[in-house]
């Protein structure tokens, strides 16, 4: 008889040390003393990812994406083999795999591939000869053999991609915060944890700069109905379910959001060569572009470029090291002053954030009352972004936090 299938993903500060990846060992073990067969997902140990990032910026201002790949994915593979080794400590049978031998087949877009499909005959193999295997995770391999990696947070997708092609039972993201918070708690002050959010909410919350898991991998988990349960590494805390018909919050905000790093371009529609190289040159530097926006004339429709017709643009910076490239992209394809330098964000996330009103003028109230100056807004179907200052990010989030009423518990009575 076939045992139940878990996957489970830890992240880099669950497994930052030689104690913690022992700790991490017998987690995995207790496991599969309960009957199932384990696949854990790695990251990076520690600030692995970053500091590599920093010498091969330290060799060339703009590395090739290749390489980069190559170097980066490095991380992945350290910890995969000494997780593998400190559970064989453990007395059970371990083998650690690589994105590429464990079929992860990715688009050949270097830094920010996407998981095509999963080919996951050598995990089943292993499985069936009753090892706990241990996936590299943030990489695969692309349809040109290339190495490639995922983004930051990719090693998520890894363990949902991975659940859904094995049929898992679950799919557990553990990491160094029990669950979901109504915001960061470690920068705003009375968040209340969520035990359950549904994948638009969640994956509103991470596209707007929430860390507790990536966006894609929530993305990939609805559109295949696996349920994702975020828990803290070593606690008895049982986290947040990310699922299906979660009730609405009473509010209509679910949580606040932030990003002290933002690109935020705004200016002139430029013609279509001069708009593609701009989108292709954020691309080429490592930016993510959150949302992009162009104005519409009063029978809405799209106008003609003009000096009135408007293009605003929000970039995620987490593989950006240095604004300074983007801004000259900028300038050079909108205009001098296009680029906004030391901006930030902080969302509103939740179901009736868009379609009631109420929400952003308290937000706006509440930032004006405490002086913090608005540049932008941009919004989508489940959050309203707010550009501002990017050193005034963290103090825009507690007081939109306590305004909105996200730090009382009966916010998530509901749930």
């Amino acid at each position: 008889m076939n045992k139940p299938i878990v996957v489970q993903k830890y992240g880099g500060s669950s497994v930052a040390s030689i104690e913690k990846l022992r700790t991490v060992a017998r987690l995995i073990v207790e496991k599969k003393r309960a009957g199932y067969d384990v696949v854990a997902v790695v990251s990076a140990m520690g600030d692995t990812t970053d500091e590599l990032l920093e010498r091969a910026h330290a060799l060339a201002p703009t590395p090739d994406r290749r390489e980069l790949d190559m170097l980066l994915s490095a991380g992945e593979r350290i910890a995969m083999s000494l997780l593998a080794i400190a559970i064989r400590a453990e007395g059970f049978d371990a083998v650690s795999l690589t994105g590429s031998q464990s079929g992860i087949i990715t688009t050949a877009n270097h830094a920010q591939a996407r998981i095509m499909e999963v080919r996951p005959f050598r995990v089943q193999d292993e499985l069936e000869r009753d090892r706990i295997v241990i996936v590299a995770g943030y990489q695969g391999v692309s349809y040109t053999r290339d190495v490639t990696t995922l983004g930051r947070g990719g090693s998520d997708t890894t363990a949902v991609a991975l659940a859904a092609a094995l049929d898992a039972e679950a799919c557990e993201i553990f990491s160094d915060v029990d669950g979901v918070y109504t915001s960061d708690p470690r920068v705003v002050q009375g968040t209340q944890s969520m035990p359950a959010i549904g994948y638009e909410e969640m994956q509103a919350l991470a596209e707007a700069g929430a860390r507790v898991l990536n966006a894609e991998a929530v993305e990939f988990a609805r559109n295949r109905g696996i349920a994702i349960y975020a828990r803290k590494t070593s606690s008895s805390h049982p986290g947040t379910v990310i699922r299906r018909d979660v009730p609405k919050a009473p509010s209509g905000v679910r949580g606040i959001a932030f990003e002290a790093r933002v690109g935020w371009i705004t200016g002139p529609t430029p013609e279509g060569s001069r708009l593609a190289e701009l989108l292709e040159g954020v691309r080429q530097l490592g930016g993510r572009i959150r949302h992009i926006h162009r104005s519409a004339d009063a029978h809405g429709g799209a106008r003609q470029a003009s000096s009135e017709d408007t293009l605003c643009l929000l970039v995620g910076l987490d593989e950006v090291v240095d604004e300074g490239p983007l801004q000259a992209l900028a300038d050079r394809t909108l205009g001098a002053g296009s680029y906004w330098p030391s901006r930030g964000a902080v969302s509103l996330v939740g179901e009736g954030v868009v379609s009631d009103p109420n929400p952003l003028l308290n937000a706006l109230e509440t930032l004006k009352r405490g002086a913090i100056a608005v540049d932008g807004i941009a919004s989508s179907s489940f959050r309203i972004t707010l550009i501002t200052m990017g050193n005034r990010v963290a103090e825009a989030a507690n007081l939109l936090h306590h305004a909105l009423g996200l730090d009382r518990p009966e916010t998530e009575a509901q749930l």
